[in-house]
């Protein structure tokens, strides 16, 4: 009895583990887990890690975690690394090698098409049709090569000049519609203790705002066309190029802009702006969320007046500097199931809800055509809409129809020249020999 007690127990749970075996081989009965599903790793990369960048990186995150419930098959590497770094170095040498994330945020237009041509980018022409995308999109031709569409732009942006009304008011002044009157406003705003522009150049990008809305006005969009395309041997040594440089150049001699802004952040910068000691600010709507932080007076963004860049002329349509650049690419490694899972993912980024989420929340210009209440974004936002509603012309910003080459140097010297380290003339001379030696290269690419 006593040996029936101490070892009765393991019979019993022998025999039932017998059973069960017995049971799922007499009965072709699959085991309780099923390993027949393929395993599949993602890795995406983004640039989303600055303040500004917060709202928009959790609605994705979001989106992730909810595939990865709805696919337990699929684990994402949702990655953040630095935009410059990104762009201009890893991605870059990821796409030599063949080794590029299996998707990507990255930008549309001239830095995309020599991994078109080299036939790193998927073509998205079938996703696109086959999910009623394709009257969808406001803009695809920066993403558009030969009739084919390698990527997607997830977001619009628009470049306008924020301005403190109540600096403005304070001082007697009207928002500037000229070059001259902002000449004019610049001298007083110093007279009367203000920083005219907080600029953080720290990415290198922003100062070139500046520049590249000069050279549009000088010059207008017909000679950047021809640059990036290389028709008639147009040179950026110009008569028009230069007095823009030359302008930027006033500027800077002036103190125009906000004190060692090579060496500022942008969040230094809307800082400066929001806490009252600058009265103007130029950069993209993407900033907008920055201005409701924590050195902002709590009505700020109701002090707030958005204005295009001035034009030239009196009486002159002033364009916008914006588009549809920003988007989403997949890797031409991509196969198989592992291709599919990465398209079921840009079903889930691509939808009016993620859209509307993307104004709602992000304070950024959809990409898809959406209906939205302006109302509900906030006053600065709904300026900057109004804005792009009431002036129709725009132009790509230069920073992203250059090619990689010629765009590196473009900012390089901008940044010299707002240390006062570069002349105008200079500035442009290497400039144009930056794309001398880029088209050089491509003409020596296609003889071979």
């Amino acid at each position: 009895m006593k040996w029936l007690l101490k070892w009765g127990w393991m019979w019993i749970y022998l025999v039932l583990i017998s059973g069960a075996v017995l049971f799922i081989t007499l009965g072709d009965h699959e085991p309780i887990e099923d390993n027949s599903t393929e395993k599949i790793t993602l890795t995406f990369r983004h640039f989303w890690i600055k303040e500004h960048d917060r709202p928009l990186l959790a609605i994705f995150e979001e989106i992730v975690d909810k595939y990865q419930i709805a696919h337990p098959n699929v684990k994402v590497n949702f990655e953040g690394l630095d935009q410059t770094i990104h762009r201009e170095q890893k991605l870059k040498s990821e796409m030599v090698t063949g080794t590029p994330p299996d998707m990507f945020v990255l930008f549309g237009g001239a830095e995309i098409e020599p991994y078109v041509r080299s036939n790193r980018l998927v073509d998205l022409s079938d996703f696109v049709r086959e999910n009623g995308l394709t009257n969808q999109f406001k803009d695809l031709h920066l993403w558009t090569f030969d009739n084919h569409i390698y990527g997607l732009p997830i977001e619009g942006n628009a470049e306008p000049l924020y301005f403190n009304k109540t600096i403005f008011n304070k001082l007697g002044l009207g928002a500037p519609t000229t070059l001259q009157e902002l000449d004019d406003v610049i001298l007083r705003l110093k007279a009367g203790g203000y920083i005219p522009f907080a600029l953080g150049n720290e990415d290198r990008w922003p100062a070139g705002i500046f520049a590249h809305y000069l050279m549009d006005r000088y010059a207008g969009s017909e000679l950047i066309q021809k640059l990036i395309t290389g028709e008639d041997q147009a040179s950026f040594q110009n008569e028009s190029y230069l007095k823009a440089f030359e302008h930027l150049d006033q500027w800077i001699k002036e103190g125009a802009f906000s004190p060692q802004s090579n060496d500022l952040s942008t969040e230094n910068a809307v800082s400066l702006f929001a806490s009252g000691k600058a009265a103007m600010y130029l950069n993209g709507n993407w900033d907008i969320n920055l201005f409701s932080g924590s050195a902002a007076p709590t009505d700020f963004q109701n002090e707030v007046g958005v204005i295009p860049f001035p034009a030239l002329k009196q009486g002159e349509e002033p364009s916008i500097a914006g588009g549809y650049t920003i988007g989403i690419g997949l890797s031409s490694e991509l196969n198989g199931a592992k291709r599919e899972a990465a398209l079921d993912l840009m079903k889930a980024f691509y939808t009016q809800e993620v859209q509307t989420r993307i104004v709602y929340e992000g304070l950024r210009i959809p990409s898809i055509r959406i209906a939205f209440d302006p109302e509900k974004t906030g006053p600065v936002f709904a300026q900057v809409m109004e804005m792009m509603e009431e002036n129709r012309k725009s132009f790509v910003p230069y920073d992203n129809v250059l090619s990689p080459e010629v765009k590196k140097m473009f900012l390089s010297v901008i940044e010299k020249m707002i240390n006062e380290e570069m002349s105008a003339d200079h500035a442009l001379k290497l400039v144009q020999a930056s794309s001398m030696e880029y088209w050089n290269l491509i003409q020596n690419s296609s003889v071979q």
